[in-house]
C-alpha cells in the first residue's frame, strides 16, 4: 500500500466510472499478457524499454488494486439495489482476475527479459553461436 494523500472515495453513483476504468485495466492488461505470450517464443522482439514499461505499468497497477477493492467495499455499504450487488459482485470478479493476469504479466517479462534484443546485443557473436549450437537459445529470426 503507498502512502500519500488519503483517496478520494466516490459515491455509488460513481460505480459506472469504476467499472469502466475495472473493465479497462483488465482488457489493456489482457491484451500486453496476449503480446508477452506471443513474444515468448521470440523474445529477441522484445527490448529492454518495453520490457521496463511491463514492470513500471502492471507492477503500479497491482500495487493500486487495493484502491479499488476499497472502493467497492465502500459501495457495497451503500447500494440499494439487487443489480448494485451484481455489479459489484461482477467488478470483484474482475478485479480477482484482473490481479492474476498483472502478476502473470509481470512473471513472463521475467522470463522474456532474460533473451531480449538488449541481451543479445551485449553478447559476443561467438558465445551467441555457442548458446545457439547448444539449443540454449534459438536463433534470432
Amino acid at each position: 500500500m503507498k502512502t500519500g494523500p488519503s483517496p478520494q472515495w466516490l459515491k455509488i453513483t460513481e460505480m459506472p466510472r469504476v467499472a469502466w476504468m475495472i473493465d479497462g485495466m483488465l482488457e489493456a492488461a489482457e491484451e500486453v499478457y496476449g503480446s508477452l505470450q506471443q513474444a515468448r517464443e521470440k523474445p529477441h522482439v522484445m527490448d529492454d524499454l518495453a520490457i521496463n514499461r511491463v514492470y513500471e505499468v502492471h507492477g503500479s497497477q497491482l500495487e493500486d488494486l487495493w484502491l479499488y477493492e476499497e472502493q467497492l467495499r465502500r459501495f457495497e455499504k451503500e447500494m440499494t439495489s439487487a443489480d448494485q450487488g451484481k455489479e459489484i459482485d461482477r467488478l470483484t470478479a474482475q478485479l480477482v482476475k484482473l490481479r492474476g493476469v498483472l502478476a502473470a504479466s509481470l512473471k513472463l517479462a521475467d522470463e522474456i527479459r532474460e533473451g531480449t534484443l538488449n541481451r543479445i546485443m551485449e553478447m559476443d557473436d561467438g558465445q551467441l553461436a555457442i548458446e545457439v549450437m547448444q539449443g540454449k537459445r534459438k536463433p534470432p529470426v
